[in-house]
């Protein structure tokens, strides 16, 4: 078998993989959001991995028919269309920023990547503390496909210190990547970062435009997805490369 041949066959392979894995993720885990109809998930986990392992194509696929599925699963099917188009874009963009950044930024050392991560780092820090304490902390109504879809599955209490707690992890653990294996990391989470802008203003367009409801609403919430994928995905991905080098893009 030729390098061209397996290499198809490896691409083909992951997309159908990763495709199942984001609408498994997606419907695993939901937070119904009355005021637009949509729901918060965990799906950004599996479209930010599969981007940053396999490359565009892959997440651009992975991503926007996973997701458009899960939709259709949960019976948000008014969102199947845009969340086609719009999960695939983001799978897109952080899969081609990923393999591009190194080759961009090229040009900078060791030291300016570090500082450059950590600033990140922060950055991501703030975005979990912020919108975790300002839309997350208090009484949460939980729901899971595998139970139902209609009645929450629990209701538990999130305190604020929990989410201030997981923005100084996450900034930390960002920062130690940075110094201690790999200082471009940086750019990884700011691939999700942008691909994640992309998806959060691609439903407000969708919602605002095609739906009439209140897309405002829906803002902090994809923040919080994409948020919460980054900062799953970037150490689940660093770990998968060190383990098999041959997935390295």
């Amino acid at each position: 078998m030729s390098f061209r041949t397996a290499n198809i066959t490896r691409q083909l392979s992951a997309t159908g993989v990763f495709t199942a894995l984001v609408c498994v993720a997606t419907i695993s885990f939901t937070v119904y959001v009355p005021s637009t109809r949509g729901y918060f998930n965990i799906g950004e986990t599996m479209v930010y991995t599969a981007a940053l392992l396999f490359g565009p194509l892959v997440g651009a696929f992975a991503g926007g028919v996973g997701s458009m599925l899960a939709d259709l699963v949960l019976g948000y099917y008014y969102y199947a269309p845009a969340t086609l188009l719009v999960k695939g874009l983001e799978g897109f963009i952080v899969g081609l920023l990923s393999q591009k950044g190194k080759t961009l930024f090229k040009n900078y050392t060791k030291r300016e990547w570090r500082i450059f991560t950590s600033e990140i780092g922060v950055l991501v820090g703030m975005l979990v503390g912020i919108i975790g304490f300002l839309y997350y902390s208090g009484i949460v109504e939980l729901y899971s496909s595998i139970i139902s879809t209609e009645n929450p599955a629990s209701t538990i209490l999130v305190p604020t210190e929990f989410w201030l707690g997981l923005g100084v992890f996450a900034a930390f653990l960002i920062a130690a990547i940075a110094f201690i294996s790999e200082p471009q990391f940086g750019f990884i989470v700011i691939s999700c970062i942008f691909g994640g802008i992309v998806m959060v203003f691609g439903y407000f367009l969708y919602e605002q435009l095609f739906l009439g409801v209140f897309a405002l609403a829906e803002i902090p919430i994809n923040i919080g997805q994409m948020t919460i994928g980054l900062i799953v995905a970037t150490p689940i991905v660093r770990v998968i490369q060190q383990t098999l080098p041959q997935l390295k893009q």
